[in-house]
């Protein structure tokens, strides 16, 4: 049985607008570690997710043309317990293991490929936070909220966020801050900005309020066009924030500040965390998009044959094989990432933390292999689209929406599927990886080794 703690201040009963401004006065809970049953919490939760599946799969086209999601919808994910699965076990969240979480993502993402980027980005980044000392933590965690906690803009590459240390703090200028998912619902976003102090120029992660921001209509994109990812700015130019808001990001990834919370999870690898949940987006939609191909072939029959039942048809029965083929490779491959990241929390929690230099490949593999996953469960939906006729293309089929956020994830930042493969191809061979400034820069994210061949 998976336990962790569980605060003793419910969150049961929070009845925060997902839009109302971050520095309304709300109670603050008490933190309190009790451990509780997570297997049991996670059956909960993706039993309340099933429940709402359907009326969010109905919500899509609507949500599509917003270029978000309606408040409501935001406020019936929070009520099934999603935003919370990452959160501290300290301040009333459920904090699921690394394993746990990815279930949940891929079935939100079963029903809308945009919830379940929502749902994604709500839990996987909970790290920035935890990683940005006590008072941050408690900054985010420790009020009611309705919606996700955490949100992040501009981090990898940040060339537009500027931050300079004056009395007392940090002085921000610049932007705007780009794909900034989930900012539109969370109390506050963490933006990246470039400090310089004369000795090189570092990333600073800045915690700013969402009332201190204006969030730009920008989102117009071919797919995932619901999880609202707009660009957003400063609303008076520039910012001053307490100097506990920002923090030097080599701290955050590096785990170096206290932030008073003892789950194992804070300790585990943050890019271990953090993709292999975001191959849970990509297998979830390819689950919901076989699921929906099933439902709508029975009896259709085949043009250009004899066949009046298409799920009859050997033809199909050799494509449902390789969808199957795909989507499970990529479910096997994820599911033992995000169960070595929890093994590596746990080692780093116990004072044994594995070695750079494995933690190092670990987090290249990781990348590599969400890649893939997110390749193969595209391809799946892509067999899925051209064996289901010229209606899947029309705009309330959930197929052709289900094939246009596959893609999209395939061309994320962090994912370009060659890039990474020569990374850790290098390692495989002994050789150091690319030194660049990206998201997917490994020594930001997991130790060097001591010594390595150039």
């Amino acid at each position: 049985m998976s336990t962790t703690a569980a605060a003793t201040t419910p969150r049961q009963g929070a009845s925060r607008s997902p839009i109302e401004p971050a520095h309304q006065e709300m109670n603050t809970m008490v933190a309190t570690y009790v451990e509780h049953d997570t297997d049991r919490t996670v059956q909960v939760i993706l039993e309340k997710v099933r429940a709402l599946g359907p009326t969010l799969r109905q919500r899509a086209p609507e949500a599509e043309q917003a270029g978000r999601h309606s408040d409501e919808t935001i406020a019936d994910l929070d009520a099934t317990g999603v935003f919370d699965i990452g959160s501290p076990a300290e301040y009333a969240g459920t904090e699921l293991t690394v394993r746990q979480q990815l279930d949940v993502v891929t079935e939100v993402a079963k029903w809308d490929g945009s919830a379940g980027w929502t749902v994604w980005v709500g839990a996987s980044t909970n790290w920035i936070p935890a990683g940005s000392g006590a008072r941050v933590v408690e900054e985010v965690y420790g009020h009611p909220w309705v919606g996700p906690r955490v949100a992040g803009s501009s981090h990898f590459p940040a060339t537009r966020g500027r931050v300079e240390r004056v009395q007392g703090g940090w002085l921000i200028s610049g932007g705007p801050w780009t794909f900034g998912s989930d900012s539109l619902w969370a109390p506050y976003t963490n933006l990246g900005c470039i400090a310089d102090e004369g000795d090189g120029q570092y990333l600073v992660g800045v915690q700013v309020p969402r009332d201190e921001l204006e969030f730009l209509d920008d989102w117009k994109v071919a797919g995932m066009r619901a999880t609202g990812s707009v660009s957003c700015k400063l609303a008076k130019g520039e910012l001053f924030v307490p100097e506990y808001r920002g923090v030097d990001f080599r701290d955050v990834t590096g785990q170096k500040l206290d932030n008073g919370l003892r789950g194992s999870i804070w300790k585990a690898p943050t890019l271990g965390w953090a993709f292999s949940l975001m191959a849970g987006m990509s297998i979830g939609i390819a689950q919901g998009a076989l699921d929906r191909f099933l439902e709508r072939s029975d009896g259709r029959p085949i043009r250009g044959t004899t066949y009046k039942n298409q799920l009859e048809a050997p033809l199909t029965h050799l494509m449902l094989s390789e969808v199957h083929s795909k989507i499970q490779s990529a479910t096997l491959m994820a599911e033992a990432n995000a169960a070595e990241t929890d093994r590596l929390g746990e080692l780093a929690a116990a004072g044994t933390p594995a070695d750079p230099e494995y933690l190092q490949k670990f987090s290249a593999r990781v990348l590599v292999e969400t890649a893939y996953c997110a390749k193969w469960c595209a391809e799946a939906i892509e067999l899925l689209q051209r064996n289901s006729g010229s209606t899947a293309i029309m705009d309330f089929e959930p197929i052709q929406r289900s094939w246009r956020d596959a893609r999209i994830i395939t061309l994320h930042g962090a994912l370009n599927l060659e890039a990474l493969s020569e990374n850790y191809g290098r390692l495989m061979a002994r050789l150091a990886p690319h030194n660049f400034a990206g998201i997917t820069t490994l020594d930001r994210f997991a130790p060097t080794p001591v010594t390595k061949v150039s």
